[in-house]
């Protein structure tokens, strides 16, 4: 009966944990000639694979340096008071049928106006300037 030599596997190396942040956009720009594998393996978006070895992760490379430049895809870091999305103030009106002008509640709201506030019109050439009453005026 032939017995079989145990094979002997190198040590795998140690996961290197992948560059983000400043750090990242620093490393890549020092690997300014490399390709975008060489760029993804030397910051450490590489993982390891049964079958094929080492395989470069792009697609978390891609994600971090996007992170990492500040950019948010998903809109999640909305500004407040932009609510869940929506129209937005187009800063246009148009006149009614009747003749009315009907200013929508995301002016109101920029103006800070309130149930029963009083405003004046200034009417220009070209234009109706909406101002508010101040106390002083009112006496």
């Amino acid at each position: 009966m032939a017995r079989k030599k145990a094979q002997v596997e190198p040590p795998k190396p140690e996961p290197v944990k992948p560059l983000t942040g400043r750090e990242l956009l620093e490393k890549v720009k020092d690997l300014k000639g490399a390709s975008k594998e060489e760029k993804a393996r030397a910051c450490g978006y590489v993982s390891q694979t049964p079958k094929r070895g080492e395989r470069v992760n792009l697609m978390q490379f891609y994600k971090a340096l996007i992170a990492a430049e500040g950019i948010d895809l998903d809109g999640k870091g909305k500004e407040p008071g932009q609510g869940r999305g929506g129209r937005a103030a187009s800063y246009r009106v148009s006149v009614q049928k009747n003749g009315m002008l009907l200013i929508g509640a995301p002016y109101t709201r920029q103006m800070g106006l309130q149930p029963g506030d009083e405003l004046t019109l200034k009417v220009g050439r070209k234009h109706i300037r909406l101002m508010t009453v101040s106390g002083d005026e009112e006496e």
